[in-house]
């Protein structure tokens, strides 16, 4: 299972959010180049990047700063955030992002989607933010009548995986909903990426349980800004499979 480091841009800031609210931010650092090569340095094989500000405006915004980072990293970065044209996923894909994460043009605009997935295969990843399961749109600010499942199950094969965030968790450090990932992981054959609620090694283990379900990754912010998860000691822990050598008390109850 592969461990993602997630920076959030706000104002070309490393911040993050509760809850998706903008008003709830806090400030992590003001040189996001700096945390992205950290994240490289302890190992981490992909980046997650949100352009906030892109998600509420419906472009990208801090096209600068996603641009440096793409630049001096060697692992590949993954975008989202306002991307809902062709000529914006472009934009990024000449940058040398290696994926783009649409969100709210895949409830707004699902011929669009199948056609950037026709066109880019395997390097659109379609990001479904749920909100007591339904699905968010633009930046989070508005809540559609979609259910995530359902969107789910008509996303193109040829994404290349299914981002799925439950807000109510997201920044929270409460937990992952497991429940939520195996049902909306049960519907479709895309690679799901779990993101939000990420809070210990332990609720990174309890998703080991889902991996046959196709959940093959997880995006983790806030734990590692405030240092109750490790980055390198999660790799080595999640991405190479070794349960063994996890250096504390763990339950395995929480894979049942």
């Amino acid at each position: 299972m592969e461990v993602i480091p997630a920076i959030d841009l706000l104002a070309g800031r490393c911040v993050r959010l509760y809850q998706g609210d903008y008003q709830q931010s806090q400030v992590f650092n003001e040189n996001p180049l700096e945390v992205a090569l950290q994240w490289q340095a302890q190992g981490a094989t992909r980046l997650h990047l949100v352009d906030l500000d892109g998600a509420k405006e419906g472009n990208t915004v801090n096209l600068e700063v996603i641009s440096a980072i793409v630049q001096n990293l060697s692992i590949p970065v993954q975008v989202g955030g306002g991307l809902r044209t062709k000529a914006s996923i472009e934009t990024l894909f000449d940058l040398g992002v290696e994926r783009a994460i649409v969100g709210t043009v895949a409830v707004e605009n699902p011929e669009l989607v199948q056609q950037l997935c026709e066109t880019f295969p395997h390097k659109i990843a379609v990001g479904i933010d749920a909100r007591n399961g339904k699905v968010a749109t633009k930046g989070w600010l508005e809540t559609s009548t979609v259910e995530a499942t359902d969107l789910a199950q008509r996303i193109s094969e040829k994404a290349a995986a299914i981002i799925y965030t439950d807000i109510s968790r997201d920044g929270t450090l409460v937990g992952p909903n497991l429940e939520s990932l195996k049902e909306l992981a049960k519907v479709t054959d895309i690679p799901v990426i779990a993101s939000g609620g990420i809070s210990s090694l332990t609720d990174l283990l309890s998703l080991v349980s889902l991996e046959f379900l196709g959940v093959n990754g997880v995006i983790v912010g806030k734990a590692l800004y405030t240092n109750k998860v490790d980055l390198k000691e999660a790799i080595q822990a999640i991405g190479n499979g070794r349960l063994q050598d996890i250096p504390l008390n763990f339950d395995d109850t929480a894979l049942a």
